[in-house]
């Protein structure tokens, strides 16, 4: 359980951060930004989580090495091996390149749906761009994007038993190598369904507890400001 907590973490973590940049790209007035984080957007989602895992493990990781390898000759610097990268890591990388492109239009929905007046009004106020964000913009788009971003996190916590076809020693693997030298399938698979089930649970009703927090807080401002 500590292997798929860590990867969840770290993967939603990293997904997050490079999905909001993503996001104020898509927003960009800059024809270049804009249509570049779409492209990657499209090209990302388009991918099953699987197959992006497969990619980033054999071929992305090999490829980093060897352009690593390349630069590090001339400079005297030392070689790199692809075993050097571990599996568990090359899995969390793809798994928050693969959830960046979905909490990207997550963000991108939260960003758009905070009024444009509020905007116009941080300007009037004299606030440069980065403080409008920060003070106005982002923190109502993370309010209205948490329930979205919830159910993506809940997702990943599933999605991280892919990273068992890697060989990362998760709950799914241990399950699996239990279950075939034993060949107690019905018994092992039970509890590693039963493991599964207890953190998607117990995270969707924490997030519901989060959710209605937020909108009884949402309520005595509005109410207050009335």
């Amino acid at each position: 359980m500590g292997i798929t907590v860590l990867v969840t973490l770290v993967a939603f973590g990293c997904a997050a951060a490079w999905g909001l940049l993503l996001a104020v790209g898509l927003l960009s007035e800059r024809r270049v930004l804009r249509q570049s984080a779409r492209f990657y957007v499209e090209i990302v989602r388009g991918v099953p989580i699987i197959v992006l895992l497969l990619y980033v493990a054999f071929v992305a990781a090999p490829a980093l090495v060897a352009g690593w390898n390349a630069l590090a000759a001339p400079l005297g610097l030392g070689e790199m091996q692809t075993r050097d990268l571990p599996l568990l890591w090359r899995a969390v990388a793809a798994l928050a390149i693969g959830y960046s492109a979905f909490l990207a239009e997550v963000f991108r929905a939260g960003i758009q749906s905070v009024d444009h007046g509020q905007v116009e009004a941080a300007k009037a106020l004299g606030l440069g761009g980065w403080l409008r964000f920060r003070l106005v913009v982002f923190p109502q788009a993370v309010r209205t994007a948490l329930p979205p971003l919830g159910n993506d996190f809940v997702a990943l916590v599933k999605d991280s038993s892919l990273v068992s076809v890697l060989g990362v020693a998760d709950i799914t693997q241990l399950g699996k190598i239990y279950a075939s030298g034993s060949f107690r399938f019905f018994e092992t698979y039970n509890v590693v369904a039963f493991f599964y089930l207890v953190m998607t649970i117990g995270l969707s009703l924490a997030l519901r507890g989060v959710e209605r927090r937020l909108r009884s807080a949402g309520a005595k401002v509005s109410g207050g400001s009335s």
